[in-house]
């Protein structure tokens, strides 16, 4: 009997038809762009967000004297649209497609100077800023969006405060070049002055900084190529007598801060960008 019902068991098995099992993956995020505020390097602008807004999430960037600046790609990319709505909504304005979902865009020009399907590098003049559109005054209204909708905005790397006046400081293309927007110094923080660094080739340099204030030491290595794309970048430090302490993975600008106690013991520092890196011996003992 037992052996009946297991034969009887398998036959049925066999009758029913396999069901193919299909396994669904969820789409990987793509990094988003390090984007910086679309202005020259040095400017200071407000940026302004309300309930209300349209669509909700933009950023107007309000200044005295706004209407004729030059308005910057505030990452790479290339140009998407370059419209011209009149009097009415955007009046003249430009978006830029990142990649990966991510794009920008900047309404009421008073000039555009690119076209569709120009490729811009960060930093790269796209137009002016200026009153066109349903304006009630100048202004360059901004936003980010990522597939479609469009999100609350981060730049330089700082969350725009939403409901507010906030005001931002480009380090858009501070280079002249295109070069790193940060300094070693910002990085560590207030306090903080460089006593040495090496660099790492021509991707990028380590720098070593010292606080007299509260003893300690800092370790940031900031990149030279690549800038504002995710590519391999370390930062270490290690006091004698401590464990090494280290930020390494893929960032835009820089590895670091990696800060540590160090009153009168020795340390050992060094970083790396790319390929290319450095450690020192123990060294600055007092």
């Amino acid at each position: 009997m037992g052996q009946r019902l297991r034969t009887a068991i398998g036959l049925l098995a066999a009758a029913v038809p396999a069901v193919a099992v299909v396994v669904v993956t969820a789409p990987t995020a793509s990094a988003a762009p390090s984007f910086q505020v679309p202005f020259t390097c040095g400017t200071t602008v407000t940026a302004a967000t309300f309930s209300g807004h349209r669509p909700a999430n933009s950023v107007d960037f309000q200044k005295s004297g706004i209407t004729g600046m030059p308005v910057l790609a505030s990452a790479a990319g290339t140009v998407s649209r370059v419209d011209n709505e009149g009097a009415d909504s955007y009046g003249r304005w430009i978006e830029i497609n990142h990649g990966g979902g991510y794009r920008t865009r900047y309404a009421h020009l008073s000039a555009q100077q690119v076209s569709v399907g120009q490729k811009v590098a960060l930093g790269k003049q796209i137009g002016k800023a200026g009153a066109t559109g349903g304006v009630s005054g100048p202004h360059l209204h901004y936003e980010q969006i990522l597939n479609g909708a469009v999100r609350k905005a981060v730049l330089n790397g700082k969350a725009v405060p939403y409901n507010g006046h906030t005001g931002f400081t480009s380090r858009n293309n501070c280079g002249g070049g295109g070069g790193n927007p940060y300094t070693a110094k910002e990085v560590c923080g207030s306090g903080y002055a460089v006593i040495d660094s090496h660099a790492l080739g021509s991707a990028g340099k380590v720098y070593l900084l010292y606080n007299s204030g509260n003893k300690r030491n800092c370790v940031v290595t900031l990149k030279s190529t690549s800038l504002g794309k995710a590519s391999s970048v370390s930062a270490h430090l290690q006091v004698q007598g401590g464990t090494k302490a280290t930020d390494a993975g893929k960032f835009s600008y820089y590895a670091g801060p990696v800060s540590r106690a160090a009153a009168a013991k020795c340390v050992r520092w060094g970083g790396s960008a790319g390929s290319t890196s450095y450690t020192s011996s123990y060294e600055y003992c007092g």
